[in-house]
């Protein structure tokens, strides 16, 4: 399978690889949602903003990407492909976008950038894994046309110790309609 890193682009959505000149403006983001920081497994609010991006960095399984809104040249979050591995499945996740792009249409075109350079690369298999009290995370998935397989049960502890139940979501490549 093909390397999943580099620019993805459309008219509308900018996935450039996560750098460090994009440290301060996915801080900003991060701190215009101060309540969704709540359902993420890690906060990347305030002084935990630094001690998060820290933690993603000791993960090398992760392709990391800035979000970029092409119409305003703004860093609206971050998103990531997570643990791709030989048998062609790779996890989309790790996903914040700002509240002013949310229920416009961009996440969807965000990840159909994605689904789409995953599928392009010689990936088979797409999942998501979604808190179960992430409703609006959970519906934009199945509007991907990904499927809930099951949910992982109290598998995870969050930053604020709550312990979440995971949903796991697939998407195969000949289910993907664009």
């Amino acid at each position: 399978m093909a390397d999943l890193g580099g620019l993805l682009e459309d008219s509308v959505v900018r996935l450039e690889p996560l750098a460090e000149h994009h440290l301060e403006p996915l801080r900003e983001a991060c701190a215009l949602d101060t309540q969704i920081w709540e359902i993420y497994p890690v906060n990347m609010m305030g002084d935990d903003f630094d001690a998060a991006i820290a933690q993603f960095h000791d993960t090398s399984n992760w392709v990391r990407y800035a979000v970029i809104d092409v119409a305003s040249s703004q860093l609206v979050g971050m998103t990531n492909f997570i643990n791709p591995d030989a048998f062609g499945a790779v996890e989309i996740g790790g996903t914040y976008i700002a509240p002013a792009v949310r229920a416009t249409g961009f996440n969807r075109r965000m990840k159909a950038l994605m689904i789409d350079h995953a599928f392009a690369c010689g990936y088979r298999r797409i999942e998501f894994r979604v808190d179960t009290r992430n409703t609006r995370s959970m519906a934009a998935v199945e509007k991907l046309g990904a499927k809930r397989e099951g949910t992982l049960r109290r598998n995870r502890v969050t930053w604020t110790g709550y312990i979440r139940d995971t949903a796991i979501f697939g998407l195969l490549q000949e289910e993907w309609a664009g």
